[in-house]
């Protein structure tokens, strides 16, 4: 399994996203508090980051524990940005090694995590990777699951899927095969989809990240939108889902497993996977 973040919001250091809360996503890579599988994430890390006026995002990642990369330290403090997707890596075995493995995986505008593993794989999962035109298989980016993950979501979005379908079909599509677990984590740097499938997922919302507590908005685990009750000085509202809380301050909402959540600046939906 993994650890993984993004965040919408006024432009930050990344440091005061991934280094600085105190059960935040660097310390999660040695001590996670709710990690169902796995007790550590030292198989490489990876963030990537959305510069103000450019849609593309930009990435640094690396195959060791986030903390041993002192080059990481200096990156994260100087560095602002408004839209972030961040990830530890536990390694599933017989994966393969290596920064290519290590999410976020990237393409165009998106930037793209998975936190679980595919139980069996590859041998269990030859016709979800069969339904791939074979460009695609041959473009895949590591010999991993989480590789072939990303490339079926991809798949779905070049078909014109919005995100939330993308990931959706995704999940049904894998979940047929076997014991899957698959928290799935997408962004254009605009919105956020994500999945919770086998293991922990949450989400906060504030007025700004200077002020991250004041006021969260309430969210219905229903088809329904949750309408922010405040906005920051960037005309929205900050928007943070994490594989496990980075604090004990409130507004962590946890996500029902087996769901679908889309979240932009304006709120947060959450609604169940459709059914196979």
């Amino acid at each position: 399994m993994c650890r993984h973040l993004a965040y919408l919001g006024d432009p930050v250091p990344i440091q005061e996203l991934v280094v600085d809360p105190p059960f935040g996503l660097y310390r999660q890579s040695w001590a996670p508090r709710s990690q169902r599988y796995g007790t550590v994430n030292v198989d490489g890390f990876g963030v990537g980051w959305y510069a103000e006026g450019d849609a593309v995002p930009a990435r640094y990642r690396r195959a060791g524990p986030i903390w041993a990369d002192p080059s990481f330290a200096d990156l994260a403090r100087v560095v602002r940005t408004g839209a972030l997707l961040a990830a530890v890596r536990s390694a599933t075995a017989g994966c393969a090694a290596g920064e290519g493995a290590a999410a976020p995986f990237a393409e165009g505008r998106w930037l793209f995590s998975h936190n679980g593993a595919l139980p069996g794989w590859p041998e269990r999962y030859d016709k979800a990777a069969a339904s791939l035109p074979p460009a695609e298989l041959l473009a895949l980016e590591a010999r991993s699951d989480s590789a072939l993950v990303w490339a079926l979501v991809l798949h779905r979005l070049r078909a014109g899927a919005t995100p939330g379908e993308a990931l959706d079909d995704t999940v049904r599509t894998l979940a047929r095969y076997g014991e899957a677990r698959l928290n799935l984590l997408l962004t254009d740097g605009v919105a956020i989809a994500a999945t919770s499938w086998g293991d922990t997922l949450f989400h906060r919302t504030g007025p700004d990240r200077s002020e991250p507590h004041h006021t969260q908005a309430q969210t219905r685990t229903t088809t329904h939108r949750a309408e922010p009750h405040g906005t920051g000085p960037g005309g929205g509202r900050t928007v943070l889902v994490a594989s496990e809380p980075g604090d004990d301050g409130p507004g962590w909402t946890p996500v029902p497993d087996g769901s679908l959540l889309t979240a932009d600046r304006s709120g947060v939906d959450i609604r169940p996977i459709r059914p196979n």
